[in-house]
């Protein structure tokens, strides 16, 4: 009869645990601290006079929270924020849907030439941006459509080749006698779409939207090419702190009043911060989903 093997393996054992366990935390927290120090920067220097704002300090040595009172009437920042929101919902809308479109028929539909079809939907993925800004810009031009927001959201009426893979790969990781099933109720191809596949596809559908609602908030290149000829209140974000960061250069005319610029760049990541928060849990979701389905 074999002896019982002994639970507790001593002192030696459980103080290994207890080392671990702190050398753990304390390199997650030195990696945290590492992520948040540039928010605490910008934050310190967001309540600081203008002779102070670059002085490293993140404890303000004179608070100045009146920066985030005047900086409403030093900057057009509800107009900024305001184009922005537009134009980065139009975007993420459009593109989500007729990327999914896109996908729902890559993904459902038996056609002659698909598989060459979608590869070169993703070979467009291969083209630099840089590429086709010069055509993109002509086109727009033609249209008499440069110096106004479409550009930054109508080129999304046409799908991205990233998220019509994304979406395609979660519509192929639906059961297929879902649709043989609405299909067999009289559903046509768009109400197989409305009905089974978009309802069943939220928490991809919500990635896609968080991603472009990013991208398009952030997206200085486009707004430099389509709105920097017109007036400062139809600006986004990224165009209006960028003009703000040479109005008050000394090099400029300026007095160096970049404090206004800090408290702009912090109020204006708070939509992200609160986007990212209220879909944690579809965004979550959707990547599990799409790694399972490897």
């Amino acid at each position: 009869m074999s002896a019982a093997v002994p639970t507790d393996r001593g002192p030696r054992y459980r103080l290994r645990g207890v080392v671990g366990t702190a050398v753990h935390w304390t390199v997650l927290l030195a990696i945290a601290a590492l992520f948040l120090y540039p928010f605490a920067w910008l934050l310190s220097a967001s309540l600081k006079p203008r002779g102070e704002v670059f002085d490293n300090a993140l404890i303000p040595a004179t608070p100045t929270p009146e920066n985030y009172v005047t900086v409403w009437s030093e900057l057009p920042l509800f107009s900024w924020v305001g184009n922005s929101l537009y134009i980065a919902i139009l975007a993420a809308v459009l593109v989500a849907l007729s990327s999914s479109l896109v996908a729902f028929g890559f993904a459902y539909f038996r056609f002659p030439g698909r598989g060459i079809l979608f590869g070169l939907v993703l070979a467009t993925m291969m083209l630099p941006g840089a590429v086709t800004l010069v055509p993109q810009y002509l086109i727009w031009n033609q249209l008499g459509l440069v110096g106004t927001s479409v550009p930054l959201w109508g080129i999304n009426l046409f799908g991205s080749a990233f998220y019509i893979f994304l979406q395609r790969q979660f519509y192929l990781g639906l059961p297929r006698d879902l649709f043989e099933a609405g299909r067999m109720d009289g559903l046509g191809p768009w109400g197989l779409f409305r009905r089974i596949a978009l309802p069943l596809s939220i928490p991809s559908f919500v990635i896609v939207l968080l991603f472009e609602f990013q991208a398009s908030w952030n997206n200085l290149q486009a707004s430099l090419i389509y709105l920097n000829g017109g007036a400062a209140s139809g600006y986004t974000v990224p165009l209006g702190i960028a003009s703000a960061m040479t109005k008050y250069s000394p090099t400029n005319g300026g007095h160096g009043d970049y404090q206004y610029v800090m408290v702009a760049a912090l109020l204006v990541t708070l939509p992200m911060m609160l986007l990212f928060a209220v879909g944690q849990r579809y965004f979550v979701q959707g990547i599990a989903t799409q790694a399972r389905k490897g």
